[in-house]
Protein backbone atom coordinates (compact mmCIF):
# COMPACT_ATOMS: atom_id res chain seq x y z
CA UNK A 1 0.00 0.00 0.00
CA UNK A 2 1.26 3.47 -1.08
CA UNK A 3 0.53 6.89 0.96
CA UNK A 4 0.04 9.58 -0.84
CA UNK A 5 1.47 12.55 -0.70
CA UNK A 6 -0.32 15.62 1.70
CA UNK A 7 1.77 18.46 -0.31
CA UNK A 8 -0.67 21.10 -1.38
CA UNK A 9 0.93 21.11 -5.00
CA UNK A 10 1.01 16.75 -5.33
CA UNK A 11 -2.70 16.04 -6.38
CA UNK A 12 -4.25 12.97 -4.80
CA UNK A 13 -5.48 10.15 -7.53
CA UNK A 14 -8.62 10.65 -8.69
CA UNK A 15 -9.69 13.43 -6.23
CA UNK A 16 -12.70 14.61 -7.89
CA UNK A 17 -13.96 11.12 -8.46
CA UNK A 18 -13.42 9.99 -4.69
CA UNK A 19 -15.03 13.69 -3.79
CA UNK A 20 -18.16 12.66 -5.76
CA UNK A 21 -18.45 9.20 -4.50
CA UNK A 22 -18.08 10.16 -0.52
CA UNK A 23 -20.20 13.31 -0.95
CA UNK A 24 -22.50 10.19 -1.72
CA UNK A 25 -21.62 8.29 1.00
CA UNK A 26 -22.17 11.02 3.77
CA UNK A 27 -25.45 11.64 2.29
CA UNK A 28 -26.83 7.84 2.41
CA UNK A 29 -25.60 8.33 6.22
CA UNK A 30 -27.41 11.36 6.94
CA UNK A 31 -30.33 9.82 5.92
CA UNK A 32 -30.27 6.28 7.17
CA UNK A 33 -27.77 6.62 10.14
CA UNK A 34 -25.84 3.68 11.66
CA UNK A 35 -27.48 0.66 12.56
CA UNK A 36 -28.50 -1.29 9.29
CA UNK A 37 -27.30 -4.30 7.05
CA UNK A 38 -24.00 -3.60 4.49
CA UNK A 39 -27.05 -4.57 2.26
CA UNK A 40 -29.14 -2.11 3.00
CA UNK A 41 -26.31 0.82 2.59
CA UNK A 42 -25.48 -0.40 -0.61
CA UNK A 43 -29.00 -0.58 -2.10
CA UNK A 44 -29.34 3.03 -0.98
CA UNK A 45 -25.68 4.02 -2.39
CA UNK A 46 -26.73 2.52 -5.37
CA UNK A 47 -29.56 5.20 -6.04
CA UNK A 48 -27.76 7.96 -4.65
CA UNK A 49 -25.03 7.17 -7.49
CA UNK A 50 -27.63 6.96 -9.74
CA UNK A 51 -29.36 10.28 -8.87
CA UNK A 52 -25.80 12.17 -8.63
CA UNK A 53 -25.01 11.07 -11.98
CA UNK A 54 -22.24 8.71 -10.79
CA UNK A 55 -21.20 6.07 -13.04
CA UNK A 56 -20.80 2.57 -11.01
CA UNK A 57 -21.12 -1.42 -12.00
CA UNK A 58 -22.52 -3.30 -8.58
CA UNK A 59 -20.62 -6.20 -7.51
CA UNK A 60 -18.56 -6.63 -10.75
CA UNK A 61 -16.79 -9.71 -11.25
CA UNK A 62 -13.17 -9.47 -11.24
CA UNK A 63 -11.47 -12.59 -12.51
CA UNK A 64 -8.34 -13.71 -10.83
CA UNK A 65 -5.34 -15.83 -12.57
CA UNK A 66 -2.74 -17.84 -10.85
CA UNK A 67 0.64 -18.11 -12.10
CA UNK A 68 -1.44 -16.61 -15.84
CA UNK A 69 -4.12 -19.46 -15.18
CA UNK A 70 -7.85 -18.65 -14.83
CA UNK A 71 -9.39 -19.01 -12.20
CA UNK A 72 -12.94 -20.53 -11.42
CA UNK A 73 -13.32 -18.12 -8.37
CA UNK A 74 -14.10 -14.00 -8.67
CA UNK A 75 -13.51 -11.26 -6.03
CA UNK A 76 -17.02 -9.02 -6.11
CA UNK A 77 -16.70 -5.69 -4.98
CA UNK A 78 -19.81 -3.80 -3.18
CA UNK A 79 -18.95 -0.98 -6.23
CA UNK A 80 -16.88 0.12 -8.59
CA UNK A 81 -17.52 3.53 -9.58
CA UNK A 82 -16.13 5.87 -12.68
CA UNK A 83 -13.99 2.66 -14.05
CA UNK A 84 -11.60 3.58 -11.55
CA UNK A 85 -12.43 3.52 -7.40
CA UNK A 86 -13.32 0.74 -5.92
CA UNK A 87 -15.72 0.95 -2.94
CA UNK A 88 -16.27 -2.00 -0.41
CA UNK A 89 -18.90 -1.06 2.51
CA UNK A 90 -18.99 -2.45 5.57
CA UNK A 91 -21.47 -1.79 8.69
CA UNK A 92 -19.16 -2.66 11.51
CA UNK A 93 -18.14 -1.86 14.52
CA UNK A 94 -14.34 -1.70 13.88
CA UNK A 95 -12.51 -2.32 10.73
CA UNK A 96 -9.87 -5.22 10.85
CA UNK A 97 -6.67 -5.62 8.22
CA UNK A 98 -8.53 -8.24 6.94
CA UNK A 99 -10.42 -5.95 5.56
CA UNK A 100 -7.75 -2.95 4.37
CA UNK A 101 -6.38 -6.14 2.61
CA UNK A 102 -9.44 -6.82 0.85
CA UNK A 103 -9.62 -4.26 -1.00
CA UNK A 104 -5.71 -3.97 -1.63
CA UNK A 105 -6.72 -7.09 -3.42
CA UNK A 106 -9.56 -6.31 -5.17
CA UNK A 107 -7.09 -3.21 -6.69
CA UNK A 108 -4.78 -6.58 -7.58
CA UNK A 109 -7.15 -8.54 -9.19
CA UNK A 110 -8.96 -5.40 -11.12
CA UNK A 111 -5.73 -3.22 -12.07
CA UNK A 112 -7.26 -0.38 -10.42
CA UNK A 113 -5.10 2.19 -8.00
CA UNK A 114 -7.44 3.87 -5.54
CA UNK A 115 -10.54 1.98 -3.48
CA UNK A 116 -12.34 3.34 -0.92
CA UNK A 117 -13.33 1.08 2.40
CA UNK A 118 -16.73 2.78 3.67
CA UNK A 119 -17.66 1.79 7.38
CA UNK A 120 -21.32 2.68 8.36
CA UNK A 121 -21.35 1.25 11.38
CA UNK A 122 -19.99 3.64 13.84
CA UNK A 123 -21.94 6.49 15.07
CA UNK A 124 -22.21 9.42 14.35
CA UNK A 125 -21.17 9.67 10.56
CA UNK A 126 -19.63 7.30 8.19
CA UNK A 127 -16.16 6.74 7.93
CA UNK A 128 -14.12 6.42 4.37
CA UNK A 129 -10.45 4.62 4.28
CA UNK A 130 -8.76 6.01 1.02
CA UNK A 131 -6.47 2.88 0.00
CA UNK A 132 -3.88 3.25 -3.03
CA UNK A 133 -2.18 0.41 -4.30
Amino acid sequence: MVHEPHEPHERLVHADEVFRIQGAVFEVNRMMGAGFLEAVYQECLAIEFGSRGIPFAATPKLALAYKGAPLRQYYCPDFVCFDCVVVELKALNEIAPEHRAQVLNYLKASGLRVGLLVNFGRAPKARIERLIL
